[in-house]
């Protein structure tokens, strides 16, 4: 019921997207322009991926279908650009799963602090039903999964100020800037910090001002967006792994002919693929590159970072399915 409410509600938004223009793909006979949204800057392999998406769909279509990418948060943090693909007014964008969590609360469970030990580990679990469960609630919500891109494993920078993070102490009451993610904030919790939510686009001047003592992200996304000119040190925690959603309106998804619908599908796995190996790439490269950058490179020992975190699972018994939480255990 749920379902048709929405989709009826999406439906008369199109029928008044002249006026109002409610909508954002354009169509013009039998073209369509899908926008695409991004938080990060043009280098980012998300944005990378999908340009390579954006050539194979002008490419297989000639040009009937085109896209538009926006970089650098110009159209919104990620999650005014989630919202924006599920209120119909962007089309396309590619976030960390967890932050698509308060339309469906499944998605993210990869996320979960150390479950993976590598990166074919990670892959094997989010092409697997587990993860395709999780994300079932996502139509119901005007968002269709095109593909899993992957922003590696996460791991914390800290000031100058702060120090070096060389074992759970050293976690202690760091403010720390997280995504929207909730179990990457309980995470933070439990290690002994202090996380607050900030958009990525305001985090290297947040970190310049010393608002925050340190932040978390995977080794591309530190290296990618100059983090280490405004941060001192590295810490190789990998305490969560990064699925990012690839996503697509499902309004937009559903006004698709069968064959056009194989066309992105085709070029989205193309993207995946790329997305994939650039993220294993730089982050096998950039840790170098980072300490050659001036950036002090930890490497903590993890079981205790390991310990500290055992109970973040549980503590998310009743928002998961627990089903999916079996399987994640």
């Amino acid at each position: 019921m749920k379902k048709r409410i929405f989709s009826g509600l999406i439906a008369a938004c199109m029928v008044l997207t002249v006026l109002s223009g409610c909508a954002s793909s354009g169509t013009e006979g039998d073209t369509l322009v899908l926008k695409a949204g991004f938080s990060t800057g043009a280098s980012d392999p998300r944005v990378v991926a999908t340009q390579l998406f954006k050539e194979e769909v002008e490419k297989a279509t000639d040009g009937r279908i085109t896209v538009e990418i926006h970089t650098d948060g110009e159209l919104g943090s990620d999650s005014e650009l989630i919202s924006g693909v599920v209120n119909g007014e962007i089309d396309l964008t590619a976030s960390s799963a967890g932050n698509f969590a308060s339309y469906a609360p499944n998605v993210g469970l990869s996320a979960f602090p150390f479950l993976f030990d590598d990166f074919e580990d990670a892959w094997k679990f989010v092409d697997s039903d587990v993860e395709t469960k999780a994300e079932e609630e996502l139509t119901e919500v005007n968002v269709k999964v095109l593909g899993h891109y992957d922003n590696g494993f996460r791991c914390v920078t800290t000031s100058e100020a702060a120090g070096p993070v060389e074992s759970v102490s050293d976690m202690d009451d760091l403010k720390i800037r997280t995504p929207e993610n909730q179990i990457v904030m309980q995470t933070m919790l439990a290690l002994g910090a202090e996380p607050e939510v900030l958009g990525f686009a305001e985090l290297y001047d947040a970190l310049k001002n010393g608002t925050f003592d340190a932040q978390e992200n995977p080794i591309p996304v530190i290296y990618n967006n100059n983090l280490y000119e405004v941060q001192a040190n590295l810490a190789i925690t990998n305490h969560s792994y990064d699925v990012m959603l690839f996503v697509i309106r499902e309004d937009v998804w559903d006004s698709l002919s069968e064959s056009d619908q194989k066309i992105l599908l085709g070029a989205a796995a193309l993207a995946q693929e790329k997305d994939r190996q650039l993220i294993k790439e730089q982050t096998e490269d950039y840790i170098q590159k980072l300490e050659e950058a001036g950036m002090n490179v930890t490497y903590p020992d993890l079981d205790e970072f390991k310990g500290a975190t055992s109970s973040v699972v549980d503590s998310f018994a009743g928002s998961y399915d627990p089903e999916l939480l079996a399987a994640i255990r």
